[in-house]
């Protein structure tokens, strides 16, 4: 049977209908799944194999669906070169640790002193270095002196709550604190000035040259150069144990504080304390003079941990 050209062009027709409804189901259904908002993200806690329901999860730890890739509490070591303008407030608070923490593993006598490119040690956790005082000690015991984890310290170190410890074996106990009076005295912040009013430094503690023969002499302590009768107080509160005269300090005060400290206050025109008497950076002491071996009014502050000299800038705030 012979086709006409007009059955060749209904067949053409019939196909561009169909191929167009099939365009446009495949275009609603483009159009359906993009009207989601971008936010109706989908996810959550599967497994390999059966649907998840309540009686799945019981008996999983919480912490381990919050943590799953959570290691084992290990204590480890980075360094850090300190920069200018570097704080060691400020690198401890970058490295996730305590000021004590850095203080105490990188045995730091004074923050004040920080050199721009010491390397410190920085843990992973904060805490800080304990050397045992004598034999038998426990990590046990130790923790409870710091407050803190027994089980926790017992395994940062590798020990066992209960094993006895030699004197002078050195521990990291996490999240221990330096008692208040040490972070002071490495901060700065011990002492108070012991001149309220107005001064100026007229000498430094350490080598200078001296002020009556130009020759090369140690300061044992700092001048602090201010008129006449003007007050001073005690730097720290302590006991005075000591007054009077000599012919270097003139009219001198001794205060003995706690941890070691003694702190002496020379020249002065008037001393108005008496030995025996207790103070705090309140009392007023005496006032500023010249006498002794001066060339002008002026305060000389010395202090002493442990009958030892120690430069007081590093200790007043």
């Amino acid at each position: 049977m012979a086709v006409q050209f007009s059955d060749f062009k209904k067949l053409a027709e019939c196909v561009a209908i169909a191929l167009g409804a099939c365009s446009l189901v495949v275009l609603v259904a483009v159009v359906t799944i993009n009207a989601h908002p971008v936010e109706d993200g989908m996810g959550g806690f599967e497994t390999p194999g059966p649907v998840v329901t309540e009686s799945t999860l019981e008996g999983i730890d919480v912490a381990e669906i919050e943590n799953p890739l959570q290691e084992p509490f290990e204590l480890s070591y980075t360094a850090y070169r300190v920069k200018a303008g570097d704080m060691i407030g400020i690198i401890a608070e970058n490295a996730g640790v305590t000021q004590d923490t850095l203080i105490s593993v990188n045995n730091i006598r004074s923050t004040r002193l920080l050199q721009i490119g010491t390397y410190l040690k920085i843990p992973t956790i904060p805490g800080i270095l304990y050397t045992v005082k004598k034999d038998g000690e426990t990590i046990e015991k130790i923790a409870e002196k710091y407050e803190v984890d027994s089980e926790k310290c017992a395994t940062v170190n590798h020990l066992a709550s209960l094993d006895s410890l030699n004197a002078g074996t050195t521990i990291f106990v996490p999240d221990a604190e330096l008692d208040r009076l040490t972070r002071a005295e490495i901060n700065g912040d011990l002492f108070k000035k012991p001149i309220h009013a107005r001064w100026y430094l007229s000498s430094y503690f350490g080598y200078r040259a001296s002020p009556f023969t130009g020759a090369r002499s140690y300061h044992s302590g700092v001048d602090m150069a201010c008129p006449q009768g003007t007050y001073i107080y005690a730097a720290m509160p302590g006991k005075v144990t000591s007054t009077g005269y000599n012919n270097t300090y003139g009219n001198y005060v001794i205060i003995t504080h706690h941890s070691g400290y003694q702190t002496l206050y020379g020249h002065m025109s008037r001393i108005t304390t008496t030995k025996g008497k207790v103070v705090d950076t309140s009392s007023k002491i005496g006032e500023v003079g010249s006498t002794g071996l001066s060339t002008g009014p002026h305060l000389h502050f010395t202090v002493y941990k442990n009958g030892r000299l120690v430069n007081p800038m590093a200790l007043w705030n």
